[in-house]
């Protein structure tokens, strides 16, 4: 995880901003009043939220594993469901 001070981040927000974006990779920022905080970007934000709302439904995180283990030919095809 890279690690910038509040300082620098005003120097360069834009870029920061863009770089948390592509890198997908979150950015600490640090002041030397206390704690700091913590940039990501709004794609990778977005999937931590969808991720913290599926595991707060009981028994979701054991049906997605029960899922990813089954066999591909054990699943149904798409192009049968009625959306």
């Amino acid at each position: 995880m890279t690690s910038i001070s509040a300082t620098a981040l005003r120097k360069d927000i834009y870029n920061i901003i863009a770089r948390a974006n592509e890198d997908c990779s979150p950015i600490v920022i640090t002041n030397t009043k206390g704690k700091g905080a913590v940039l990501v970007g709004e794609d990778e934000w977005a999937a931590i939220e969808e991720t913290l709302y599926l595991m707060g439904i009981p028994g979701m995180a054991e049906s997605l594993v029960e899922g990813r283990d089954d066999p591909v030919e054990d699943c149904v095809d798409e192009s049968a469901l009625e959306w």
